[in-house]
């Protein structure tokens, strides 16, 4: 370690991962003030000061598909960036989330200067599909940072490297999802809130935008009216507008957190497409049907590959599929409709839902964890460990 202070490289491609970088450099900065970053971020990391090689926008893709479409493009940039930070020489190097990208960055950087600890900040999905990731991971990552509380277990069990449970950034908007005396009333009122999320990337709205819109139209046919509310980025919000205009039942497009946050805690039920916002809704609980609908290629591919009981996250750290899920061709306006409305009753489906959900602030330490701080904590920590490494006299 330099004495004008530590050189920390960061990289990460997406919008989720720049917000956990961005927490994790404030983290860090607060412990070592006269660090210097470098690497790849969007604006909460350039926020706290680092200065991105390029800008991520364009990174950020989704799907098999999109991959192999832009693989001479993604090649490219993962060669300019392990370049930039080689010739950097950081004392450590974090990469965040993004596998198909980081960890390519990673390898080159890790071949180039193989003394450099390396840590990954959110683990692939090793314990969902790929498990022989976590092995080959050994070689080139020393420590990763697991937002859900079973992955250091399925570290262990494949062969991966170090892995610690650090808490998911959820367990610090805990608050923020649930609701006070007001909105708790509101969510038994009438008309019932309901949470209509179809994605958070342009192709999955595509994709789901008019199956949502055809059984949102069935729900209100079977149950009388709901006060539909769709929440989507900034960035989204005129493609929703669009996506919804033939709608039937209109929904109300709120675009920023504040809004979402409101939403969430009084909102009665959700439908919603799988992903993190499964996991949002458990902590608020808001009991969700879950819907999701991939190009055929894409499904045969999962098909073979997956190797877990579910794809909804929320269900996967609960240990039991709590939330109904409806996959490609299973998931039609009709069935949607069927499976929400007896959500938005006081059923057996929905107390079963509420009551699985009220073990969540256990199992991710909601309450305790501050992801953060915890991860900046190790990540300083191997750096330290890599730096003593390299000074210790020989012995013989």
């Amino acid at each position: 370690m330099s004495t004008a202070g530590p050189t920390i490289a960061v990289v990460a491609t997406e919008a989720s991962g720049d917000r956990l970088g961005g927490g994790l450099m404030q983290a860090l900065r607060a412990r070592v003030p006269d660090a210097r970053f470098v690497g790849l971020g969007g604006p909460d990391m350039i926020g706290q000061g680092l200065h991105s090689l390029f800008p991520i926008d364009e990174l950020a893709i989704i799907g098999i598909t999109a991959i192999l479409s832009r693989l001479p493009e993604l090649l490219g940039r993962i060669g300019s960036a392990a370049d930039a930070i080689v010739a950097a020489k950081p004392d450590v190097l974090v990469i965040v989330d993004s596998p198909e990208f980081t960890h390519r960055v990673a390898k080159r950087v890790r071949r180039a200067l193989p003394d450099l600890p390396v840590v990954d900040y959110v683990s692939p999905s090793v314990w969902a599909w790929r498990p022989g990731r976590a092995r080959a991971m050994a070689a080139y990552v020393d420590h990763v940072l697991a937002l859900l509380p079973f992955e250091p277990a399925a570290h262990r069990r494949l062969g991966g490297p170090a892995c610690t449970y650090v808490g998911h950034p959820l367990a610090a908007e805990a608050a923020l999802l649930r609701p006070g005396p007001a909105e708790a009333a509101r969510r038994e009122a009438s008309p019932p809130v309901l949470l209509v999320l179809p994605g958070s990337r342009g192709g999955e709205l595509a994709r789901h935008a008019q199956l949502f819109g055809d059984a949102l139209a069935r729900l209100v046919e079977r149950r009388g009216p709901v006060d539909a509310v769709l929440p989507t980025p900034p960035h989204l919000s005129s493609r929703v507008k669009d996506a919804t205009a033939g709608w039937s039942v209109q929904p109300r497009i709120v675009a920023t957190p504040e809004e979402k946050w409101a939403a969430f805690r009084g909102a009665r039920a959700a439908l919603a497409a799988s992903g993190t916002v499964t996991l949002e809704l458990a902590v608020a609980g808001v009991p969700t049907v879950v819907a999701y609908k991939v190009p055929l290629i894409e499904e045969l591919i999962a098909r073979a590959m997956i190797k877990v009981p579910s794809i909804v996250l929320a269900n996967l750290v609960l240990g039991e599929n709590v939330m109904p899920e409806l996959v490609q061709r299973a998931a039609t306006p009709e069935t949607l409709a069927a499976a929400l409305a007896p959500l938005l009753a006081d059923t057996p489906e929905r107390r079963g839902q509420v009551t699985a959900f009220a073990t969540l602030d256990a199992i991710m330490q909601i309450g305790t964890a501050q992801p953060s701080e915890r991860a900046a904590d190790i990540v300083l920590a191997e750096m330290r460990r890599r730096s003593a490494g390299r000074q210790a006299p020989a012995t013989g």
